[in-house]
């Protein structure tokens, strides 16, 4: 309830105690195109370098206010061009454009690599999770959620359902 469809939540294994993750060397990536940032909604691993893009014919800016992300600012860049960051810390932290106002997206870094952005249906499936006893969390840009603890079994699935409010 409260949002036009339930894509672009984020849902996650919280912290396991005692486990640490190294990041992929592999760039995670947020292109600025046709004056939007896409994915609207990146999460990624703490840890993990983001390269940003700007595909289109005008200059591009991406900084951010939050903490979290050091409150960066990457300067302004044309067409074609590429500037990176290493998200290190837990948290989310928007992604703006000084040039372009209305521009908006989301990075989420997580403490796990245990992690799916919902679809428009608000459907996930973490693939990779170790049997055990986990705290399953979400985030989502305007709505509220509960955390809920799911007992993952050696051997199939397990379900959890979310209800996200204001």
């Amino acid at each position: 309830p409260g949002a036009q469809d339930a894509r672009d939540a984020v849902v996650y294994v919280g912290e396991i105690k005692g486990k640490a993750f190294e990041a992929s060397k592999e760039h995670a990536r947020i292109d600025q195109k046709n004056m939007v940032f896409f994915p609207h909604v990146l999460p990624v691993l703490a840890g993990t370098k983001v390269d940003f893009h700007n595909s289109d014919a005008v200059l591009h800016n991406v900084f951010t206010p939050d903490k979290v992300a050091d409150k960066f600012n990457l300067g302004t860049w044309p067409q074609g061009q590429v500037k990176s960051y290493t998200f290190k810390n837990v948290g989310s932290a928007v992604m703006l454009c000084n040039v372009h106002p209305e521009m908006e997206a989301f990075v989420v870094v997580l403490p796990t690599p245990y992690f799916a952005r919902t679809g428009p249906d608000g459907k996930f499936k973490i693939e990779g999770v170790p049997a055990g006893t986990y705290t399953l969390k979400v985030w989502h840009e305007k709505l509220k959620a509960q955390a809920a603890s799911v007992a993952v079994p050696a051997e199939g699935a397990a379900t959890v359902t979310f209800a996200l409010s204001k």
